[in-house]
């Protein structure tokens, strides 16, 4: 075997930060493509709390990008411990995120007055029929899309916890080594 071919193994096969960043990576990235279909191909336009989700999808495709190229190049095991603690951290946060949405959703609980309960601030008469034209109300607490009973908040826990149990499996994985 070459070096190049022999590094790439070992990278992918024995290195468990490379392997658990990498799949993190692959899985925001489909995410939040996904994401972009549902708004901008299917008009299903997300609301405050589904545009707060994204965020921790923001910051896990580079930081994922980060640790996979820090374990390829045998980074301390410490610095790849912490970048994936970091991961599986915003990961968790996420999939408490998505949890209170589902609940607004499902009408556990009251969510975020901007997006959520009654209407209160209508503006002045005169242009409220201007802005009726242009303004699309996307409410946090009306499900737009529903498949097998979850909403899209509803699987974005789910996504959130698999790139949590991948990144925390990388983390102590490679904190044993």
């Amino acid at each position: 075997m070459t070096a190049v071919s022999s590094s790439s193994a070992a990278s992918s096969g024995r290195n468990p930060a490379f392997s658990a960043a990498v799949a993190v990576a692959v899985v925001a990235v489909a995410t939040i493509a996904g994401a972009w279909f549902f708004e901008l191909a299917l008009d299903i336009r997300p609301c405050p709390l589904c545009l707060e989700q994204r965020y921790a999808y923001y910051l896990s495709i580079p930081l994922a990008v980060l640790v996979a190229i820090a374990a390829n190049r045998n980074a301390p095991r410490g610095v790849l411990v912490a970048g994936l603690v970091i991961l599986t951290l915003a990961a968790l946060a996420n999939a408490v995120l998505g949890g209170y949405h589902a609940g607004v959703e499902w009408q556990f609980w009251q969510g975020p007055t901007g997006c959520s309960g009654p209407v209160v601030d209508l503006g002045k008469a005169g242009s409220l029929f201007e802005r009726l034209d242009t303004v699309k109300v996307i409410r946090c607490d009306e499900v737009q899309w529903r498949f097998l009973g979850l909403s899209l908040a509803g699987y974005n826990v789910l996504i959130s916890l698999l790139m949590a149990a991948i990144a925390g499996w990388g983390a102590g994985k490679t904190a044993r080594r």
